[in-house]
């Protein structure tokens, strides 16, 4: 009789992407939010997700905070990404086959908050999700997670990069909500 004690783990990061345009009352749509003195509404333009590569750099860096004792990044953070797939030897110095890009105002790529210590093989941001006030007419291929908040920055450890069904465009105005889903499970 065979005693096999295998355990196989799977690492999966989920993320989910909100845009919200800004209105004007009188149903014209707002793109100066930011020095425009009128009352706004904000709608729902689309919504999307999709699951992320974790790329080796991601899987090691959980081993070695994990098992290592290797001293922990505290703060990680959300990025867009431009076109192009991600492959799993990219990390932030080296991913030749797509690109970051930075149509937002804030001026570092926004902090994931978890909403607290992991629970059932899983954390998120859903309470404070991350967020872009988009400046400029871009189109958003997906999204990414990085210990380093340089907006543009290739310094970091790079968790994972994921990319949409089908690339969403922005404009000026529109607010891009991002919550990003990790967990692991046994198999």
């Amino acid at each position: 009789m065979s005693n096999d004690s295998r355990l196989n783990l799977g690492i999966k990061t989920t993320y989910r992407i909100w845009c919200f345009s800004n209105w004007h009352k009188d149903g014209t749509r707002c793109h100066h939010t930011f020095n425009c003195s009128r009352k706004h509404i904000q709608r729902l333009e689309w919504q999307d997700g999709f699951e992320n590569l974790v790329v080796t750099e991601g899987r090691n860096l959980l081993l070695d905070n994990s098992f290592n004792a290797a001293a922990s990044s505290v703060n990680w953070y959300v990025g867009l990404k431009g076109s192009g797939t991600p492959a799993a030897g990219d990390t932030m110095a080296s991913h030749s086959t797509w690109s970051e890009i930075t149509p937002y105002s804030n001026s570092t790529r926004p902090q994931w908050v978890k909403n607290g210590a992991a629970s059932s093989g899983s954390m998120s941001n859903s309470s404070s999700k991350a967020s872009f006030s988009i400046n400029a007419t871009s189109t958003v291929y997906g999204a990414f997670m990085t210990s380093d908040n340089t907006k543009g920055g290739t310094t970091g450890k790079l968790y994972g990069a994921g990319d949409f069904a089908t690339s969403r465009s922005v404009i000026s105005g529109d607010t891009l909500n991002v919550q990003v889903d990790l967990s692991v499970t046994a198999s």
